[in-house]
């Protein structure tokens, strides 16, 4: 990913909410599979890292999960992290209707 298509995905999360939290318990089976629903449902995904109790550091942690759901890591500000994937479902062509 070259360094402007990162910095428009960056302005494109801007609006977003964060969908999930990483606290105390790190990174489970569970956060993993919502995450890669997500991604494939929305591409670009924010997530919050609850920096005072999640036992590593939300740069790591970012790369864990991306690994995990291969993506890929936008940005890591503070204690948000900015997920991306690509997904054919969202752009596969609709029939056009006649």
């Amino acid at each position: 990913m070259t360094s402007k298509e990162r910095a428009k995905l960056r302005g494109q999360a801007n609006s977003l909410e964060s969908l999930f939290q990483v606290g105390k318990g790190g990174i489970s089976d569970a956060l993993i599979k919502q995450t890669d629903d997500a991604l494939t449902a929305r591409e670009l995904i924010k997530i919050k890292v609850l920096r005072e109790t999640c036992t590593t550091t939300p740069r790591e942690t970012a790369e864990k999960l991306a690994k995990a759901t291969d993506s890929e890591v936008v940005s890591v500000i503070g204690g948000v992290m900015i997920l991306y994937r690509y997904s054919e479902k969202l752009h596969e062509k609709k029939p056009v209707k006649k």
